[in-house]
């Protein structure tokens, strides 16, 4: 059985590019990666929704939940090592 190929994003985006120029028809992109032309058209299709959700503010949302969520994340930490910390001097006497 064949494995499906993996392609790192690098490539994806370099893909992705060159379809949405739109300088070269999707059989001549295909025949130069390498790939399908349904690929390289679902990749032209979630560059234009990432680039939307950029514009659209979606991304600064979800950056700013990631952030609020990594501060929770570092004060359960800290409260988890002063813990540590005082279990550590009580179980010592």
């Amino acid at each position: 059985m064949r494995m499906r190929k993996q392609f790192d994003k690098e490539f994806k985006v370099k893909v992705a590019r060159a379809a949405l120029k739109e300088d070269r028809t999707l059989a001549e992109l295909s025949s130069h990666f390498g790939i399908h032309t349904n690929q390289i058209s679902r990749w032209k299709s979630q560059a234009i929704i990432g680039l939307s959700e950029i514009f659209s503010g979606k991304h600064d949302d979800r950056h700013r939940d990631q952030e609020g969520l990594i501060s929770e994340l570092y004060k359960k930490i800290g409260e988890l090592e002063v813990e540590k910390d005082w279990l550590k001097k009580k179980s010592c006497f």
